[in-house]
């Protein structure tokens, strides 16, 4: 995994460009993050099929992604919600066959929030999956400047 340090005017920082998973059990919402690993943005919505593992393969192959963040769906009151059944056994598929180090972001109404800012679209998976990844980036840049 190759890695940059950037200085800032007060901390160094891991240059790497990230993956966001929004889990579903008939779509999966697809985001990336610019090179810096700074900004989420929604790239696409798979359907949740047997080949599933396959085209993430391949899209971080062709994005060049060297971390993947997987949306831990959680209810209210902070539970795992039914569905984490399938998702803790995607995201060890998503290790073995990317080599990426896989990390879970908690994640509570991410598809609500987006069909809130855009409406209900085609997107809403992706755009859940952005908000997932940016989470995530936000809470380490936070980490990095404490």
């Amino acid at each position: 995994m190759m890695q940059l340090w950037v200085f800032s005017a007060f901390w160094y920082t891991t240059v790497m460009k990230y993956l966001g998973i929004d889990y579903g059990t008939k779509r999966v919402g697809i985001a990336t993050s610019d090179d810096e690993g700074s900004m989420a943005f929604p790239l696409c919505v798979i359907e949740n099929k047997k080949n599933l593992i396959e085209e993430i393969v391949g899209l971080c192959r062709d994005e060049r992604i060297e971390k993947i963040i997987v949306g831990e769906s959680n209810n209210l009151y902070n539970g795992h919600n039914p569905i984490m059944k399938e998702i803790t056994p995607f995201a060890e598929l998503l290790r073995e066959f990317t080599h990426l180090p896989v990390d879970f972001m908690t994640e509570v109404l991410t598809s609500r929030e987006a069909m809130h800012i855009q409406g209900d679209n085609m997107m809403n998976d992706a755009s859940a999956a952005a908000i997932i990844l940016q989470s995530y980036l936000d809470r380490n840049a936070h980490a990095q400047l404490s």
